[in-house]
């Protein structure tokens, strides 16, 4: 086996719903793959593995890899399952990577999906923790969270208001793109007036539940310029899955983003982010981690993320556009929800991002949070990488 080089030639998304009736979860992974293929002009014989992932235990069925073989086409053949919680999809994303750098194979297919709407998710959540240490102070996503965002609060001064503003850029941001759930904007008034969850979060400042899913095809160098005019290189991937327990956490900056970050910068020799990066679509699943994880992200200096945001760098237009598809408050399929990112990052650098395209994008970053805090990152290129 040789190290190759890698690009993404293909994606597909389901039009993400609350709830998807109409489907079971064999079709509904069946729908983002047959786009998938579809848009890389490729049929599923040409497929040579398939990694896929889901939260099983949301939906309370194990063995995913076995049971949609119908809907993800892997009969007879290489079929991997990843799930790492809330980093499924992007570890899904590096995962698919891997097996083809390798040289293992050529042209992977890799897929992550959710049907929340069959779940209990925050039940799922919360036993998914220590049951000494975490379960009866975290109880589901929502608290943990909260946790965070008023320890950055207390150091950094910020408010409800810089919460409410990225609330705001993603929503208005989602208007533009078809697939997402949520395709409506709101006002800072808005998402301060609707129903508290947990000090500070509102209703309208954290992501929904979604049926969904989203599939990604990954081609070594030797065949991807061949499948695609303009493919997506992946310039390099980076992961920190460092803390186990939710009581570890350095609450306020996410540790595990930064650590991430500072290793791709190093891989791909870049500086200066800000200026160097061209959109990123980050696993935001709250208003308040667009303040905290962009200073882990080095986009501004700790406590300075709030400015960088009301500036309008990140809005569409301006110096970074972050989640120009809205990202995850508009859409949350959680097992295919850091895949996502990665297909909208692969969409910006071969510019068929439709009317959320950012202009001219050279290097896109996508990223995966979940887990104990856990960071996934995927640098994406329009020219291939030359190291």
């Amino acid at each position: 086996m040789s190290r190759q080089r890698v690009a993404i030639v293909g994606t597909g998304q389901t039009y993400h719903k609350s709830h998807r009736p109409d489907v079971n979860g064999q079709e509904l992974i069946n729908e983002a793959v047959q786009a998938a293929l579809a848009d890389a002009d490729l049929t599923i014989g040409d497929i040579d593995a398939i990694v896929i992932g889901n939260m099983d235990h949301f939906e309370g069925i194990n063995y995913v890899d076995c049971w949609s073989v119908d809907g993800s086409g892997g009969f007879m053949k290489p079929v991997i399952k990843l799930t790492t919680g809330g980093t499924t999809g992007s570890t899904l994303a590096i995962g698919g990577y891997h097996l083809v750098a390798s040289g293992l194979f050529d042209r992977v297919l890799v897929i992550g999906w959710e049907k929340n709407s069959e779940s209990d998710t925050t039940g799922a959540i919360t036993t998914a923790f220590d049951p000494v240490w975490d379960r009866l102070v975290f109880a589901g996503a929502i608290s943990g969270l909260a946790a965070e965002a008023q320890a950055y609060m207390a150091r950094y001064g910020a408010t409800d208001r810089d919460g409410a503003r990225v609330s705001v850029r993603d929503r208005r941001h989602a208007c533009s793109n078809p697939y997402t759930q949520l395709r409506r904007e709101v006002t800072i008034d808005e998402v301060l007036a609707s129903p508290m969850l947990a000090d500070p979060i509102h209703l309208l400042d954290v992501c929904p539940r979604t049926d969904g899913a989203c599939a990604v095809i990954m081609a070594g160098e030797h065949v991807a310029e061949r499948i695609s005019a303009r493919p997506d290189w992946i310039w390099a991937t980076a992961n920190r899955h460092t803390y186990t327990c939710l009581g570890d956490a350095n609450f306020g900056r996410l540790d595990s983003m930064a650590a991430a970050s500072r290793e791709i910068y190093r891989k791909a020799g870049i500086r200066e982010p800000v200026k160097e990066i061209g959109v990123i679509e980050m696993y935001q699943p709250y208003s308040f981690a667009g303040i905290m994880w962009i200073e882990d992200l080095g986009l501004a200096e700790h406590g300075g993320g709030a400015e960088l945001v009301w500036s309008g760098a990140t809005d569409m237009g301006g110096e970074i556009p972050i989640n120009p598809s809205g990202g995850v408050i508009a859409c949350n399929p959680i097992g295919a929800t850091g895949l996502i990112r990665c297909a909208e990052a692969a969409l910006q650098v071969m510019g068929r991002a439709g009317d959320r395209q950012v202009p001219d994008v050279d290097l896109a970053l996508s990223t995966g949070f979940g887990g104990c805090f856990w960071t996934d990152i995927l640098l994406h290129g329009r020219r291939k990488p030359d190291f």
